[in-house]
């Protein structure tokens, strides 16, 4: 019995680490040229992750847009933290809504757990499924997400 329950701890801690692990390692695939490796982003060219997007999970509609800017990418000028970044992120329309899910986890509960609502919850596959459901250009995403921003009061 000591063993099954060992073995079944042992499971749940590894499963944890796994799913943290496959949100890792699509950021690291396909994001952290950009972002950098600790989500800091690069200084006038990229922005940062680390410490801004969790602000976007306060509203129910950041969940979406997060979703959408993964899926759909995005362009146009943005700010954040105060300064202006006008580029274009590609969209990773090849990544599985458990991937998108995965990613948008790692990155919201590893660099912005300090800015997550009380009662945060995961992404799922399924929820992200829903919001790529309406197709969006990046343009559309840009303004999407300066829409919400201003609704947040975030500069």
């Amino acid at each position: 019995m000591r063993k099954i329950l060992f073995v079944a701890v042992l499971m749940a801690g590894m499963s944890s680490l796994a799913f943290a692990g496959n949100g890792q390692a699509v950021y690291n695939q396909f994001c952290a040229g950009c972002h950098m490796a600790n989500g800091q982003g690069a200084a006038g060219t990229f922005p940062p992750l680390a410490s801004w997007v969790g602000n976007f999970v306060k509203k129910d509609d950041g969940r979406a847009l997060l979703t959408h800017i993964v899926a759909f990418g995005m362009q146009g000028q943005i700010s954040v933290k105060g300064k202006t970044y006008n580029g274009f992120m590609p969209p990773f329309a090849q990544l599985s809504n458990d991937q998108v899910a995965d990613l948008l986890n790692f990155i919201l509960t590893t660099w912005n757990k300090d800015l997550l609502p009380k009662g945060f919850k995961p992404l799922t596959a399924t929820e992200v499924a829903k919001y790529r459901a309406k197709a969006l250009t990046a343009a559309d995403v840009a303004k999407e997400r300066n829409a919400l921003a201003a609704k947040l009061g975030l500069k």
